[in-house]
């Protein structure tokens, strides 16, 4: 279609971009010199209802549109050539890169360059979003993101294209759901053909994510639904803070609005306030100034469920001492000293429960961090230890909140937090059925008390909290 006259008003310069059923141009129109960008959908056997649908829609949002970061609508008309039959969208053309691009060509992206580019696209969003009816573009991700004419300090100019996924949330759809959006950065909700304004901020984080990491959101681990970015960034806390709640795959844990958002982007204290808050019915004595932390935990005390466990402790150390003594001083040398040798490992699972039951009636934990060192010290009665040793507090390389699993009987789900230094980890967790170098017997602490330990440690710090 090179060098033809389209609509008898626009001239065919070059090929933009091909693929099944649709086609981009890039033409000057005839008056006026201008540059616009023609996108074509053809008729054929392999276009869909679906898709003349979402082409007009398309056309019927941008004409409705005036943002300076969205390509303005121009024209649309029926095209109807011998080689070529269907529909024509004629936009503004902007002479500049997709981000996508500019990565490809080796560009990287500070973390004020970064936020500079994600308070834009909020502003757009929150321009979309507040429409009446709010329209969700569906498909924001870095080749539907153009950066232009960089100067001096700004990033460039942003400019964001491609409605052709757009939704009009006042209309429903009858049918079949079809899905729309760009594996990797479409939320969950968008697999089933739902969305909501939140699902465009999951799209932007997991842009914006791209943008730290280089890598593409399907190229990055996961857990759970979540994208586990963290290790591979050196963003500041309160913007790895801000990505993971933009892309939480639950629409209801993520910011609700883009001026929400943006508010947290530009004041990250609000967001901290929301997740570093202690639990109401934390028994926590946390202790923080510039130069030190100190985070005590008391000892659990006596529960109900401790009545079984001591009660089965008496018995099988009452039966332990009855058999020993038996052994020992009733059979026949050798033979004793072979008894003597076997009840080991049984009297190694008493004085286990023994110290268990001590552990909670009076067992505390205190792990401390001040400008020379790394320590945590477990205390019962009159023993104290540390386990593992001090280490220097500049060795301290990261912070991780861990769901871990033990195999049994029944399995059970353990979340610790982990502060790791010279590869050692001084760990405060859930629960633990034996005592160890590393275990902490802290029953009384939940998951959300073991967030917010988290999040101050990750604060105080400097260090963005890792999941394993």
């Amino acid at each position: 279609m090179e060098e033809s006259i389209l609509n008898q008003t626009y001239r065919v310069r070059q090929h933009l971009s091909q693929r099944s059923g649709r086609e981009t141009l890039l033409a000057e129109h005839l008056d006026t010199t201008e540059l616009v960008v023609i996108k074509i959908l053809k008729f054929g056997w392999d276009a869909a209802w679906e898709d003349f649908k979402l082409f007009e829609r398309e056309a019927l949002t941008l004409k409705n549109l005036a943002h300076p970061a969205i390509p303005r609508y121009l024209d649309y008309f029926e095209l109807d050539l011998p080689q070529c039959q269907g529909f024509a969208l004629v936009q503004e053309y902007i002479p500049a890169p997709s981000l996508e691009a500019t990565l490809k060509e080796g560009r990287t992206f500070s973390e004020l360059e970064i936020r500079e580019i994600a308070e834009v696209l909020l502003n757009i969003l929150q321009y979309l979003h507040q429409r009446q009816p709010s329209i969700v573009h569906r498909d924001l991700k870095p080749s539907n993101i153009l950066l232009s004419n960089r100067t001096g300090n700004s990033v460039g100019q942003i400019h964001l294209i491609d409605f052709g996924a757009v939704k009009n949330l006042a209309a429903t759809d009858n049918g079949t759901i079809t899905v729309v959006g760009t594996y990797g950065y479409m939320p969950p909700e968008q697999f089933g053909g739902r969305t909501v304004p939140a699902s465009d901020l999951y799209s932007l984080g997991a842009t914006i994510i791209y943008l730290a990491t280089g890598r593409h959101p399907t190229e990055l681990p996961s857990k759970d639904g979540k994208i586990l970015f963290e290790s591979t960034i050196t963003l500041s806390h309160s913007l790895t803070r801000w990505l993971q709640k933009m892309t939480e795959p639950s629409r209801d844990r993520r910011f609700q609005s883009a001026a929400e958002a943006l508010q947290a982007l530009k004041q990250p204290s609000t967001l901290q306030a929301e997740i570093v808050q202690q639990p109401a019915f934390s028994k926590v004595k946390l202790r923080k100034t510039p130069a030190e932390i100190d985070i005590y935990i008391p000892p659990h005390g006596f529960t109900p469920e401790l009545i079984l466990i001591i009660g089965f402790a008496i018995a099988w150390n009452s039966f332990l001492i009855l058999w020993t003594g038996f052994a020992v001083f009733m059979a026949p040398l050798p033979i004793n000293f072979f008894f003597a040798l076997f009840s080991i490992p049984f009297w190694t699972v008493g004085l286990s429960m023994v110290g268990m039951i001590l552990f909670t009636l009076f067992g505390s934990t205190r792990l401390k961090i001040d400008s020379q060192k790394i320590s945590l010290t477990y205390k019962c009665l009159w023993f104290k230890y540390r386990k593992p040793k001090p280490t220097a507090r500049h060795k301290i390389n990261a912070v991780s909140l861990t769901k871990l699993s033990s195999e049994g009987e029944t399995k059970r789900n353990i979340t610790a937090v982990t502060i790791w230094a010279d590869a050692k980890p001084y760990r405060i967790q859930t629960t633990s059925d034996r005592i160890s170098s590393q275990d902490v017997y802290t029953r009384n602490l939940s998951t959300i008390e073991l967030d917010w330990l988290a999040q101050e440690l990750s604060e105080w710090l400097n260090l963005p909290v890792t999941n394993e």
